[in-house]
């Protein structure tokens, strides 16, 4: 890893200043006359495969993974990338064998990370330190500086997007969850999808996660010491932040819905969505979900057998979403 990015460092500095003297202006000055809709929720909740869904509206434009990790010289280098560069990602990904690919769609909070915003991303560079910028799980505590930080590179990001397509920004972030004030106070009349799923699902799929991303990502080789207590603190943090928040947000910006209900009936749930936020028209994309989820049908999701210590952990960690999602 240290050696691949001491190679890409001077292409993303000479391009990424190509960029900026080509477009930056154009991006700066572009307005966001649709405010963007926002996938939340924890790692694993179903965020990818409602992504999956809702990219489908042509309405819609979501960052790419190669936006997501090249957003300085993307607009410059995107179709070079996906013609020759193919080979440099893998075909599915680690964590649960989902497509994966240049011009599939992908987490903001990597582009974030990119553009110098703080995240608690940085910590899958150094998993084996103390966890960086925390309290950007729940908004708490940051300081003036960082906050500045993180505000300018996600509404950067989202102006590039827009310049890009001309089309209503669509973003995942699992992060975002704890972060929903400051999101609707940027973008005004923000929409936010927050979806949710029995955390004895949550928990062991987290773990897989981060356990991935640490091995392939990780400039340390990754020792797994404290992983668990992280996956507990973050969920409580983020909650902590997001129930907090949404009691000063209007209730008709955030739509709930639950994996399980979501996984049983993919079309009829998307379409409670569109109604009940304003997203237009669905008719048009009806027919698409269903036959995306038609393709997906054999897809099996990862099981994970949990012993009753850890499930009584969990139970006790995360009493708060057990209650307050019907899980109890």
């Amino acid at each position: 890893m240290a050696f691949l990015i001491s190679i890409i460092t001077p292409f993303n500095s000479v391009m990424g200043a190509a960029q900026r003297v080509w477009y930056g202006r154009r991006i700066e000055a572009t307005e966001i006359t649709e405010p963007p809709v926002f996938i939340i929720g924890h790692w694993r909740s179903g965020t990818t495969y409602l992504h999956e869904l809702m990219h489908l509206d042509e309405r819609f434009v979501s960052p790419t993974t190669y936006q997501c990790f090249a957003p300085h010289h993307c607009l410059l280098t995107e179709r070079m990338m996906n013609l020759l560069g193919s080979w440099l990602i893998p075909k599915q990904r680690p964590m649960d064998n989902m497509a994966a690919g240049w011009d599939r769609p992908q987490e903001d909070e990597f582009a974030l990370l990119t553009l110098g915003a703080p995240t608690p991303y940085e910590r899958m560079a150094f998993p084996n330190e103390e966890p960086p910028y925390n309290e950007f799980l729940d908004m708490r505590g940051c300081q003036p500086a960082d906050l500045a930080r993180f505000e300018k590179a996600i509404v950067h990001f989202a102006k590039l997007l827009t310049f890009a397509s001309h089309k209503r920004v669509l973003f995942k972030s699992p992060p975002h969850t704890g972060r929903i004030e400051v999101l609707s106070r940027l973008f005004p009349g923000a929409k936010f999808i927050h979806i949710v799923r029995h955390p004895f699902a949550l928990f062991p799929s987290t773990t897989r996660l981060w356990q991935s991303l640490d091995e392939v990502q990780g400039l340390q080789m990754p020792t797994g010491k404290g992983l668990e207590e992280y996956v507990f603190g973050c969920l409580t943090r983020m909650y902590a932040g997001f129930e907090d928040q949404r009691k000063r947000l209007d209730p008709a910006a955030i739509y709930d819905v639950r994996y399980e209900d979501l996984i049983a009936n993919p079309v009829i749930e998307i379409g409670k969505m569109y109604a009940r936020l304003g997203l237009g028209d669905y008719s048009p994309v009806h027919d698409k979900i269903a036959s995306f989820v038609e393709a997906q049908k054999e897809y099996k999701p990862n099981k994970h057998r949990l012993d009753d210590a850890l499930k009584a952990r969990i139970r006790e960690k995360w009493a708060a979403y057990f209650e307050r999602y019907g899980y109890a």
